[in-house]
């Protein structure tokens, strides 16, 4: 009998920072950010939702000091590039409602303890983090073009010299083909949705992502540049462009924006697994937001190690309690050390303290670090040093350099090595 050998198709999804469920996560963070500025042990669960000429925060904070939380607001909006009335949603004209108030005493006698070190987590729950050596940021291959797409989109569009008529909501797909060894062969089909100005068709934004976007991509990341340019002379592929026809109409005035409702899109673009728990606008004794980033800091270093070609991290916490309940790595059979799934994990167990407040102080979770995490993932991104500017309580600006992405380092990877026998 002849062995025939399939290949499949994989898809992941992203959306710009105009998007409007981006919108509101953009804007709940940089709250977070302005607070953890002036209070780095606050407590923050911060929600946005955002609609026609309208945002409404609502929450939970607990902090030493204040913001100016409408200054914040229209500053994140501006920056977006939500600056004029033809939108429908505009920065220094839509109406903010503020219902924020103090964290629940229930909720903080657990997280809070006289041992720092000891600190509950701030919920219940189980968070992943996964990593493969498909890219060299470790990040499925669907999702990290997806995001640049969407990322050069956006840059096209700030620096106004070309495709002038784009506005700030868009959003892009990519298929890949991989063989039955799971390796990317082919990209099969993009889809990008824009919007854009009154009078502009489908076929002149085609005409531009063909002439001038997917050549920017590709000449930037050589990851999958020749991928680029054989799917650009590829018959059979496929690049669909605005289908509906038309996109003038977007971002909250087209769709209410709510916090929370691009958990895919933020992780790992349906690769791996998610835990259901979304992170924007939460402090870092949220284990939903601390705890998944200490999974692909531990998936990252397992496959940058050479432990496994794909890993997948889970860890549960129960609320109060500081001790995970349970610890859990997938390999997917790519293991590339004498050791099973549960053995590596035992390994893992040894290596890195997953207590909440050791999380915080390993990844420097208390810095004003998340408003970046809100736009074109949180994982997968950058590790540096940047310079970043606050409001304070009268609208005041300052400055505070901020290393972001501290998830991404390898900073553990020679101690990983030497507890495999690498």
């Amino acid at each position: 009998m002849v062995n025939v050998f399939m290949h499949y198709l994989f898809t992941s999804e992203s959306v710009s920072e105009g998007h409007p469920d981006k919108v509101s996560d953009q804007i709940s963070d940089a709250i977070l950010d302005n607070i953890l500025a002036q209070d780095p042990r606050a407590h923050v669960a911060c929600e946005t939702l955002c609609t026609t000429g309208q945002v409404v925060i609502a929450g939970e904070v607990s902090c030493d000091g204040w913001v100016d939380i409408q200054r914040v607001v229209r500053k994140t909006i501006a920056d977006i590039g939500y600056t004029k009335a033809e939108y429908k949603f505009e920065a220094e004209s839509c109406g903010i409602l503020t219902a924020l108030h103090a964290q629940s005493q229930d909720i903080n006698r657990g997280v809070e303890r006289a041992e720092g070190e000891e600190q509950g987590a701030g919920d219940q729950g189980m968070m992943f983090g996964y990593a493969t050596d498909e890219t060299d940021n470790f990040m499925p291959l669907t999702l990290d073009l997806a995001h640049t797409l969407v990322y050069t989109l956006a840059r096209i569009r700030k620096e106004g010299k070309q495709m002038t008529y784009l506005r700030p909501d868009s959003k892009s797909q990519v298929t890949i083909e991989y063989d039955e060894q799971n390796r990317p062969v082919r990209i099969d089909t993009i889809v990008l949705s824009t919007q854009h100005d009154e009078g502009v068709t489908p076929e002149m934004i085609k005409r531009d992502i063909i002439d001038i976007l997917l050549p920017r991509v590709a000449k930037r990341d050589s990851r999958y540049g020749h991928l680029l340019h054989d799917f650009l002379a590829d018959k059979n592929a496929k690049l669909l462009v605005n289908p509906t026809g038309n996109f003038v109409i977007g971002g909250p005035h087209g769709d209410t924006g709510l916090t929370g409702r691009k958990i895919i899109v933020d992780t790992y673009g349906g690769r791996g697994a998610h835990g259901g728990g979304a992170f924007s606008g939460k402090d870092p004794s949220k284990v939903d937001r601390s705890a998944a980033y200490a999974a692909r800091w531990i998936a990252k270093h397992l496959v940058a190690a050479g432990v496994a070609h794909e890993a997948l991290v889970q860890v549960s916490y129960a609320i109060g309690v500081a001790e995970p309940v349970s610890l859990y790595v997938n390999t997917y059979g790519t293991a590339q050390v004498n050791k099973s799934d549960a053995e590596i994990a035992q390994v893992v167990a040894k290596l890195f303290d997953l207590r909440p407040a050791a999380i915080i102080r390993d990844l420097k979770l208390t810095q004003p670090m998340y408003e970046e995490t809100a736009k074109y993932g949180h994982v997968g991104r950058t590790n540096e040093v940047v310079t970043k500017t606050f409001l304070d309580a009268d609208g005041n600006e300052y400055t505070r350099e901020v290393e972001l992405f501290t998830w991404e380092k390898l900073n553990r990877l020679e101690e990983v090595k030497a507890s495999f026998g690498l």
